[in-house]
């Protein structure tokens, strides 16, 4: 089960495409789009990345930062993103201490659920019904 609307993201840092150590507090006052896919460079993940790719100048013009979260590592994460440009940043929950602290456990992998967060740290928006194609603009009408 998803974490409820309302209810506060829980902290994380972890280490992103480039090996970089990214946290959720650095987004404070933004808001965070933080989808969880079950594994990179597959069929339907790819289509959701590549929707958020292609959405990026409208996610920027409204000052909102998109992450991606698999179990997948940082190596496979730099292929994904290499292999399709993908031009945001994929975290790599190897331990899957994020899947696990926001319940999308799916057994070994993440299940597909996108969190929106406001800049103040809570959850205002929750998809598990995501529409791989559509799934950026999808979220860009849920945000308003």
């Amino acid at each position: 089960m998803a974490l409820a609307v309302g209810t506060d993201a829980p902290a994380f840092t972890t280490k992103d495409t480039n090996g970089n150590t990214v946290s959720l507090s650095e987004f404070k006052g933004k808001t965070v789009v933080l989808y969880f896919y079950p594994k990179d460079d597959t069929p339907g993940c790819t289509k959701q990345a590549c929707s958020f790719r292609d959405a990026r100048p409208e996610y920027q013009g409204k000052d909102i930062v998109v992450l991606g979260v698999s179990a997948d590592d940082e190596a496979s994460h730099q292929a994904f993103t290499e292999k399709y440009g993908l031009n945001f940043p994929l975290l790599a929950d190897t331990d899957q201490s994020l899947i696990k602290a926001y319940d999308v456990d799916g057994g070994g992998y993440a299940k597909r659920v996108t969190y929106v967060i406001d800049g103040n740290g809570k959850i205002t928006h929750v998809d598990g019904t995501v529409n791989t194609t559509t799934h950026a603009q999808d979220v860009l009408s849920a945000i308003g």
